[in-house]
């Protein structure tokens, strides 16, 4: 499969990127999950989050594994969109921001009483060392002992094949779990069609399935290059053709 890269003095102009939404995402297989997700939103919009009765652990504790390209991370970040729109407070976690978890055990004394709504999401589950894992045990606990903690998790396997510890495996567990799926090349037209729209690009017919052929085929890198496509499309003042994309990928 031939990966043909941005070129690397080509800058992304972020600024024409919509924001990952549960609306802008394509579930193909994952309907489920999509569902139970929208079903959290719609009652944050509605504010109907009064006390533990009305957040059952297992409607607000999730967590979903799939390979690299099937969305989890859009998920997490539609999530803190969508708790930001309804002034909800929100905690993203990740291995590489270990100060963000730091300041999350300083103020999950004060949450855990709270009855009002807070999201935690956690990216790359499967990527925490040692010291993150033993803080994630530690924040489990304090959700858990919560009224209204919201905890979003993603990895990239099923909680008992994740190479943690028992006790956080065993935890990982005690919520919703749910597969997410690569998409075939039908879907992904649909998906690119649908990320072209919302950036008001008109694409030429024979544009998406050369790319599914010539481009990297996974999601993140193609929505990155829609990114480009709209860049440079603005640059040029050209429309999205066959021609503009093999300028755009071509090596100087």
């Amino acid at each position: 499969m031939n990966k043909t890269p941005l070129p690397r003095q080509f800058a992304l102009d972020i600024s024409h990127t919509p924001k990952a939404t549960l609306d802008n995402f394509l579930p193909g297989e994952d309907l489920a999950l999509i569902s139970s997700l929208r079903n959290l939103v719609n009652r944050w919009a509605s504010k109907k989050n009064n006390g533990a009765a009305e957040n059952p652990l297992n409607e607000r504790w999730i967590y979903w594994w799939g390979p690299e390209g099937s969305g989890r991370s859009h998920l997490l970040t539609a999530l803190g969109n969508a708790a930001e729109q309804f002034g909800i407070e929100c905690f993203p976690l990740s291995p590489s921001e270990p100060i963000s978890w730091v300041r999350l055990e300083e103020k999950m004394g004060s949450l855990e009483e709270l009855d009002t709504p807070s999201v935690i999401t956690v990216d790359d589950v499967d990527r925490l060392d040692e010291r993150l894992v033993a803080a994630l045990f530690r924040i489990l606990n304090g959700v858990q002992a919560s009224k209204a903690i919201h905890i979003f998790m993603a990895g990239k396997a099923a909680p008992a094949n994740l190479e943690l510890r028992e006790d956080l495996r065993t935890r990982l567990g005690w919520g919703l779990i749910f597969q997410t799926h690569l998409l075939d090349d039908d879907e992904k037209i649909q998906a690119l069609e649908q990320a072209a729209q919302a950036r008001g690009l008109v694409l030429s017919p024979d544009v998406l399935p050369w790319l599914l052929n010539r481009f990297y085929r996974d999601m993140p890198n193609l929505m990155a290059l829609m990114d480009a496509l709209d860049s440079y499309s603005l640059e040029t003042k050209r429309a999205v053709t066959l021609p503009l994309v093999r300028e755009l990928l071509q090596p100087k």
